[in-house]
């Protein structure tokens, strides 16, 4: 019997996708839920697994072409039964098998046999051997730091092929260049970025905050906390929560443009920024007003995972009313983040650093951040951009009263 494999059904918001990469090829046989094929879309990285066992027929559309959402891409054949596996002729003594140098090779083509799509991007673009690199990962899995380390070795690529990114080396190959066309992800990351600075009135208020208060209280919690919740209390968490009730309390900075009206949302979708090696997303935390500090602090560690290993869903970064990016954690200590349209607001944060201050007539060195606020003026005041700025700082140097709302 032929099946068909289609291509998952796509958002509203993403209208087509790329094949990334074929795994497979035809003739192979598949088991069920086996990955196919890496399909690239506007925003995630998707993988396409096996309906059924059986062989892969036939491959209708091959890697760098565009598909439909729903289009079928490859037909298996299900009537096939797996190949028996080949028998030695001759018997393999014992000693043999417990050879330890025989140990390494097959861990590492264990691990070139399951690699997340991430590290298997990195290696494309590369053009890396993997029967080369020795997966540290469990069971023998090839890592991101795997293939970083790798490469650092000075380890060469394989001969590129057609599909690989083409080096241009100048005179006697001191100056070498390297044209690499834009990922999709990343092609619409540029688009959405200047969109937003060609339709928004953006303007940015900044601020700063003392995070003694919260310091304070994470140092004091901290192992009980992770003890209880199974999870790590950070800065995030702290952030999400003191955001929130400031948005309660101007509604404007968590609604949106449609055209000529505004829309004001009766809930709280935080979006958080998170870097990759493809670009930076920003997974959305649903409901972020009914979560406690360690539901918050799941759902990012969570989104964190699954944004560097490839697998959020499109479902993961649709929607959201606001939105929060850290540049502090690579150093930034001030900057203006752009707005995530159709968001009319995002909170940028930045590094801690140790400042000296003066609290009640004296000079005192505390640990500050500045953050900004940057806004749509078009349907935010400044007097709400500021005033929404000033109740996050509250929060954050009183972490108490926020936590018990009073």
């Amino acid at each position: 019997m032929a099946i068909e494999v289609k291509v998952p059904v796509l958002s509203e918001s993403v209208s087509d996708a790329t094949l990334a990469q074929w795994h497979k090829q035809p003739g192979d046989y598949v088991k069920r839920d086996e990955n196919l094929v890496d399909i690239e879309t506007d925003k995630v990285m998707l993988e396409v697994v096996a309906p059924e066992d059986g062989v892969l027929a036939e491959i209708k559309k091959e890697s760098g072409e565009t598909v439909g959402s729903a289009e079928v891409i490859a037909m298996i054949d299900t009537d096939v039964k797996a190949p028996e596996p080949e028998q030695s002729a001759e018997p393999v003594e014992a000693e043999e098998k417990a050879e330890p140098e025989s140990k390494p090779e097959t861990r590492a083509v264990a691990a070139s046999a399951d690699l997340s799509p991430a590290v298997r991007k990195l290696v494309a673009e590369n053009n890396l051997d993997v029967s080369k690199i020795s997966g540290t990962g469990k069971g023998g899995r090839i890592t991101k730091a795997d293939v970083v380390k790798f490469m650092a070795q000075g380890e060469k690529p394989v001969t590129p092929t057609s599909a690989a990114p083409s080096t241009t080396e100048a005179g006697s190959g001191s100056r070498p260049e390297q044209r690499v066309p834009m990922t999709r992800l990343r092609s619409r990351i540029a688009e959405r970025l200047v969109e937003a600075q060609h339709t928004a009135a953006m303007l940015t208020s900044f601020n700063e905050i003392n995070m003694k208060p919260v310091m304070d209280l994470r140092a004091k919690y901290k192992e009980s906390f992770e003890k209880k919740h199974g999870v790590k209390l950070g800065f995030m968490s702290f952030f999400i929560r003191a955001c929130v009730e400031a948005l309660k309390e101007f509604p404007a900075v968590n609604a949106s443009i449609d055209g000529n009206d505004i829309i004001y949302h009766g809930y709280f979708d935080v979006g958080v920024a998170v870097s990759t090696d493809r670009g930076l997303v920003v997974p959305i935390i649903r409901d972020a007003d009914q979560q406690g500090m360690a539901e918050l602090e799941k759902s990012v560690m969570d989104y964190a995972i699954k944004a560097r290993e490839g697998k959020l869903a499109m479902d993961d970064l649709s929607g959201g009313t606001f939105s929060i990016t850290n540049g502090g954690v690579f150093g930034s200590l001030l900057s203006t983040p752009i707005l995530n349209p159709p968001q009319s607001a995002i909170l940028g944060m930045h590094k801690i650093e140790q400042r000296p201050v003066v609290e009640d007539g004296e000079i005192v060195i505390r640990p500050m951040m500045y953050v900004a606020l940057t806004y749509d003026h078009r349907i935010i005041d400044g007097r709400e951009a500021v005033s929404f700025l000033v109740k996050v700082k509250q929060a954050l140097e009183d972490p108490a009263r926020m936590l018990l709302q009073i």
